[in-house]
């Protein structure tokens, strides 16, 4: 302070004031130094003591970590230690087991050994008693020989000889009277079974002819059916391919025609034609064809009463049409429907006392001809019994009606029981007096033929055997055949039936080609 005091003496007054304001501030400036030191260390110790209380929690945390992760650790080593103690128990008892039953089988073995060494003792014995016995034999055999002078063998062969010719004599015996008494009960059961089977059918005789008898009420219808210049009965003979005879007969129409359908459209149009009072050739044609269609929907009507009365359920329409259809035809002078009825009949008898189903024979026996009813001329050439059966394949019937179909003229060989039943019945049928007339089937046949040869040829629209197969009317499609062609055509179906049928006396052969010219007027 003297200092100071001196300092301000020598610089006087303001030099004072300035010293001492200096004075001031550095005194102040060191306060404040001395404050930031004291606050500075302050600071620093609240930082220590806030440090040193984090570090203590952080070890407190982590210690309390440690024990957690030491106490699950002890947890995993104990779990661990216990599976161990557990496999090792389980070792352990395995191992004790293993042994338990190594030692069952050191004693089964020691049993086993010993049971061995019997059965060899026992079979040593019984080897030695078996050559004792074998010696004792051969002796005995010795002494059997010496005593009866042959050897064993030569004895044994004379033995099986002499057994042998009595079992051959007693069995051939025994056989031969089987043999017979079998052969006649056979017999005796076959003619009984057979002629139960007729006596229980009851048949008519069912003859076809080849003509029909159009009654008329007087001769001056003949006329009007004949027309002028014949064009009446000509255009009925084209539209039906039926010959119509116009004689001296009274009150009376021969209606010509193998065909019984044709004869029965023909005879019906007849009727119709006359009833009505018009007959011209356009009036003909309109009645021919819608008494086809009649006499068609007529064919349907006979199959569906045909199989009601013989009691044959479910046939397919096309099969009952061709039951129908067989109503006018005819085999070997027989009508195919009376014929197939009368086997159906035979056929379920004979079933029914063989112990067979006795519907199914039924079934085949009506449907065996249906193959002679072709409605095309192309099946003609296939035998009618395989024909039916390929029909009766084709309607789903069953595999034993189609093999008695197709096998009851042995064209294909019998599988089913059925099957000689059908032949059998099919021989009865026809073989009764006065079922069958041979000549008739071989005359429709002939016909037929003819009719067919002048179908193989182009252009051909119908074809007509009339006057009993003496004439053959050929009807020709107009835009296909030509005038020239048809004298052409004539010529050459002349000449193949020439050269490939046989036929009595001559054939004629007519082709007629017409021109029509149709207009509506309205």
């Amino acid at each position: 302070m003297d200092i100071v005091f001196i300092v301000c003496g020598i610089l006087g007054g303001t030099g004072l004031g300035m010293v001492i304001s200096r004075f001031s501030e550095k005194s102040r400036a060191s306060r404040l130094l001395t404050q930031a030191k004291i606050e500075a260390d302050q600071m620093v110790k609240e930082a220590r003591i806030s440090s040193e209380n984090l570090k203590r929690d952080k070890m407190l945390q982590a210690k309390e970590r440690f024990l957690e992760l030491k106490s699950e650790h002890e947890k995993v080593i104990l779990d661990r230690d216990r599976k161990i103690s557990e496999v090792e128990k389980r070792l352990r008892d395995k191992e004790s087991q293993l042994n338990s039953e190594l030692a069952k089988n050191k004693n089964a073995s020691a049993s086993l050994e010993q049971t061995k060494q019997e059965y060899v003792r026992r079979l040593e014995l019984l080897d030695k008693r078996q050559d004792d016995l074998e010696r004792a034999k051969n002796q005995q055999i010795s002494q059997l020989e010496v005593i009866a002078g042959m050897t064993a063998n030569e004895a044994k062969a004379q033995l099986l000889e002499s057994l042998k010719a009595k079992a051959e004599s007693e069995a051939m015996a025994f056989a031969q009277s089987k043999f017979d008494e079998a052969q006649l009960t056979s017999e005796q059961e076959a003619k009984r079974i057979i002629i139960n089977t007729i006596q229980r059918i009851g048949t008519e005789e069912a003859v076809e002819n080849c003509v029909s008898v159009f009654n008329i009420e007087s001769d001056d219808v003949k006329g009007r059916i004949i027309g002028r210049e014949g064009r009446n009965i000509r255009a009925l003979e084209a539209a039906t391919g039926v010959e119509i005879i116009v004689d001296d007969t009274p009150e009376a129409i021969i209606l010509s025609c193998f065909d019984p359908v044709r004869r029965e459209i023909a005879r019906m149009s007849l009727h119709k034609l006359v009833s009505d009072g018009r007959i011209h050739p356009a009036r003909i044609e309109e009645v021919v064809e819608k008494t086809a269609s009649q006499i068609n929907q007529e064919i349907i009507e006979v199959g569906k009463r045909t199989v009601v009365d013989l009691g044959v359920h479910g046939l397919h329409p096309e099969l009952i049409k061709l039951v129908g259809r067989m109503k006018y035809r005819s085999s070997y002078g027989q009508n195919l429907l009376q014929h197939s009825r009368e086997v159906a009949k035979l056929c379920g008898v004979m079933a029914a006392e063989l112990g067979l189903n006795a519907k199914m024979a039924k079934r085949a026996g009506l449907l065996h001809d249906i193959g002679k009813v072709p409605e095309a001329e192309t099946d003609m050439e296939t035998p009618h019994a395989i024909l039916g059966m390929q029909w009766a394949e084709k309607y789903g019937e069953k595999p034993e009606i189609c093999n008695a179909i197709g096998a009851h003229h042995d064209e294909i060989e019998m599988k089913y029981l059925i099957s000689p039943i059908i032949q059998v019945c099919d021989a009865i049928s026809g073989a009764r007096p006065g079922a069958r007339r041979q000549v008739m089937d071989s005359y429709i046949q002939r016909l037929k033929d003819l009719e067919a040869t002048a179908y193989s040829f182009q252009g051909v629209e119908k074809a007509f055997a009339i006057q009993a197969g003496r004439e053959l009317r050929v009807i020709v499609e107009s835009d296909k055949v030509s005038d020239e062609k048809a004298a052409t055509l004539s010529f050459e179906i002349s000449q193949k039936i020439q050269t490939e049928m046989t036929y009595p006396g001559q054939v004629r052969v007519t082709v007629i080609r017409e021109t029509r010219a149709v207009n509506i007027a309205t």
